[in-house]
């Protein structure tokens, strides 16, 4: 996956994110989806978008679940 397909493709894992957690701010998830994005930062990219939407969902939940 290039780089421009890993941009678009983690745009679309934002904006599942966001529709899927609406009660938080954009903010939010887009600054989970970054984190995660760079957790996973290393030459096999081809299932990063994958990987960084099960992270952000994961602590996206979790604000939820504490607020």
């Amino acid at each position: 996956m290039d780089g421009t397909a890993e941009m678009r493709a983690l745009a679309e894992v934002q904006e599942r994110l966001q529709a899927r957690f609406p009660e938080l701010d954009p903010g939010v998830v887009e600054a989970s989806v970054r984190l995660a994005h760079a957790e996973l930062n290393g030459p096999v990219r081809a299932f990063v978008p994958v990987l960084v939407e099960r992270a952000a969902r994961e602590r996206l939940a979790f604000t939820v679940r504490d607020s």
